[in-house]
């Protein structure tokens, strides 16, 4: 109100001004004399005596400035010490394999000879040997970012089920998903005949692929193994048949995420290709396959995702593969190097 009332005088001394103040003239915030309502500030509510001690020693007070050096100290403390990890060389990325091998092979027809009828797939058994299994190069070269997220995951599994609790669900899973071969293999068959129980036990998982299976025929092989004479690796492999015409290599997974793109599976495609690389040259096989399939089912019987492999994606596994079994040779090597005689 005096700075008002200064205002006018200054204006009144002004020439050809005139201001008189009115005896009654005051300000007020209600809405019927400005029809519109100011905003209480909350803050203006607190009791400023009472928490004007707590307020000046809070700013008043100054701890000691940050530095670079103790923001990573104070990091280290909370967090563990960074790890520093360098970064892949280019070179390391774009690797080629030292013992190139061919994934086809010219000389064997595209066709399986399908001459008298209906054929019986192939199921050559597995000969134990000391040749390495494809499962066994792939375990033994996993990277050390696969190896890390497997190792957590085991962890927090067993942080929440227990050490037997794990192991009974390992048992479970591998159980399960034995008995989904085996029905698969009952179903592909030339017989055709699939157990009531296996059925009941699998039901999930068959009802998972059914849409599958419409596109499946012309079935070579089952459960049969395959050799690779030169690389020196052997296999077992779930299936050879035609998906919508195209003859594959077909592997049956089950799961129990979700795993829509065919990177989510992992070491998967690895494996149809060295399966792949082997049956077109070992001679209990008479074809050639070109593709592959992978076929992730579910137990809740959600449709199952496929992911076909056609030529150009085969051969670019094919390359991987071959660097991953020239890791464990290397590996092997050096381990029987230093084993004393």
């Amino acid at each position: 109100m005096k700075a008002f009332q200064t205002i006018c005088r200054q204006l009144k001394s002004s020439k050809g001004f005139s201001i008189e103040l009115s005896p009654h003239l005051g300000f007020s915030t209600s809405s019927y004399l400005c029809g519109r309502k100011k905003k209480v500030n909350p803050y203006e509510e607190v009791n400023q005596e009472k928490y004007s001690e707590l307020v000046q020693s809070v700013l008043s007070f100054r701890g000691p400035a940050q530095t670079p050096e103790s923001l990573f100290e104070e990091d280290s403390l909370l967090y563990g010490p960074v790890s520093k990890c360098k970064p892949p060389k280019q070179d390391e990325e774009a690797r080629v394999p030292g013992n190139w091998f061919p994934l086809f092979n010219p000389q064997r027809s595209l066709k399986p000879n399908t001459t008298g009828g209906a054929t019986i797939p192939l199921k050559i058994p597995l000969q134990r040997n000391k040749i390495p299994s494809v499962t066994r190069v792939l375990q033994q070269t996993m990277t050390s970012e696969q190896i890390f997220y497997l190792e957590r995951w085991k962890q927090r599994m067993i942080l929440e089920l227990g050490e037997d609790g794990f192991a009974e669900y390992t048992s479970d899973l591998f159980l399960q998903g034995k008995q989904f071969h085996e029905a698969l293999e009952s179903i592909l068959s030339p017989q055709g005949n699939l157990k009531e129980g296996d059925e009941n036990r699998e039901s999930g998982y068959i009802e998972s692929i059914q849409h599958i299976l419409k596109d499946v025929s012309g079935v070579q092989a089952l459960e049969s193994a395959v050799q690779h004479e030169t690389l020196k690796y052997v296999g077992l492999l779930d299936c050879v048949a035609e998906y919508q015409g195209n003859l594959c290599v077909i592997d049956w997974k089950t799961s129990e995420k979700p795993k829509p793109l065919i990177r989510n599976t992992f070491d998967n495609p690895l494996q149809v290709v060295a399966y792949m690389g082997a049956i077109n040259h070992d001679a209990n096989y008479s074809f050639q396959v070109r593709c592959g399939l992978i076929v992730v089912a579910y137990k809740d019987g959600s449709p199952a995702h496929p992911h076909f492999m056609d030529t150009e994606l085969c051969s670019q596994y094919w390359a991987k593969w071959l660097l991953r079994l020239e890791e464990y040779t290397k590996k092997e090597k050096n381990q029987n190097i230093q084993k004393p005689d």
